[in-house]
């Protein structure tokens, strides 16, 4: 087993309100399928087998069928486990330009220990997007387990990316391999001014490595940057840039951006898979995944053509040769 996150399942729902907390009357959204460790795993489902990709999912007995089929469609990745307390819910809130996200049922956290025992423990690489304090307790549980080191992808969660979140972050970054928060993240985190500029998220880059990301001189900083594409910082290398397959000149291709972050880091663990630990040539595999997750809303499609898997019904082998080209690199 390559890749497993201790990202949860949740089931989405929705509530649009004008810039005076009216609600706006649109056409209904059903529930939808969520949650950060879905969308890496099909980021990493993408380009890997079922066999290589794992997730525990808590189902309720509220799970709707129609969810469970559309999960079947990526192979046999989902661990499911019953859980009598529900499936974990969440509600997106649009006020304007303004999301946010509260849950509204208890959240049940998936731990390392959680995978002892099951097809999924000692994956070779482990993701989790949490709090650095909540990062340093996986952490005491990983190094727990004899014989096992993976590679660690950690997303710091959004709400604690704040300054007085530095010093407990500070202290966990030795054991992290490869940390990833987004451009208003980093620069957050930081007290850096907003908005995000290539400058300002270089420095920010240099500035998380030099808080002591990694061991031996290995660690590195991916600095997710939407249209921009992503920022990768490696100790004592200089800082070089991924383009996005989808830019923002392709309006017209990005219907909803839920989930591409999460995708592109379960891309990246496949592409470290593919590409034999290269986090750079890694970061083009996390950016195709990411082009695939943001063209609907919910999760792409799969099927197959003649053998050949395709995802929206294209190959991410055609946009990986594509987007290399476009920054000069030979197939």
């Amino acid at each position: 087993m390559h890749f497993c996150t201790l990202g949860m399942f949740i089931i989405d729902e929705f509530v649009f309100l004008d810039d005076a907390g009216n609600p706006i009357a649109t056409q209904p959204i059903a529930p939808q399928i969520g949650g950060g460790g879905t969308y890496a795993s099909i980021g990493a489902r993408l380009w890997l087998p079922p066999s290589q990709v794992g997730m525990i999912v808590d189902r309720g007995s509220d799970f709707p069928p129609s969810m469970e089929s559309k999960l079947a469609e990526f192979g046999d990745i989902w661990l499911y486990r019953n859980q009598a307390s529900g499936t974990t819910r969440a509600l997106n809130t649009y006020r304007g330009d303004h999301r946010s996200f509260d849950y509204i049922t208890p959240r049940i956290r998936i731990t390392p220990r959680d995978l002892e025992g099951t097809p999924l423990q000692k994956p070779t690489t482990l993701h989790f997007i949490c709090s650095p304090t909540r990062a340093s307790a996986i952490m005491s549980e990983v190094e727990q387990v004899s014989e096992w080191r993976p590679i660690v992808i950690y997303e710091p969660i959004p709400d604690r990316c704040v300054p007085e979140e530095l010093s407990a972050l500070t202290k966990v970054l030795p054991q992290i391999d490869i940390l990833s928060p987004n451009a208003e993240e980093a620069l957050s985190l930081l007290s850096l001014p907003l908005p995000p500029s290539k400058e300002s998220i270089e420095e920010a880059a240099s500035k998380l490595l030099k808080l002591g990301v990694g061991s031996e001189g290995k660690g590195a900083v991916l600095i997710r940057s939407g249209s921009m594409g992503v920022c990768v910082a490696f100790k004592n290398q200089p800082m070089r840039w991924v383009p996005a397959f989808w830019t923002s000149k392709d309006k017209d291709k990005i219907v909803d951006v839920t989930g591409a972050g999460n995708s592109f880091l379960g891309g990246l663990a496949a592409g470290l898979f593919l590409q034999n630990g290269d986090i750079y040539e890694a970061s083009f595999h996390a950016s195709i995944a990411a082009s695939f997750v943001i063209e609907q809303q919910g999760l792409p499609a799969v099927s197959t053509d003649n053998g050949t898997t395709l995802w929206n019904g294209d190959n991410p082998q055609r946009r990986l040769d594509e987007l290399r080209q476009r920054v000069g690199i030979d197939n």
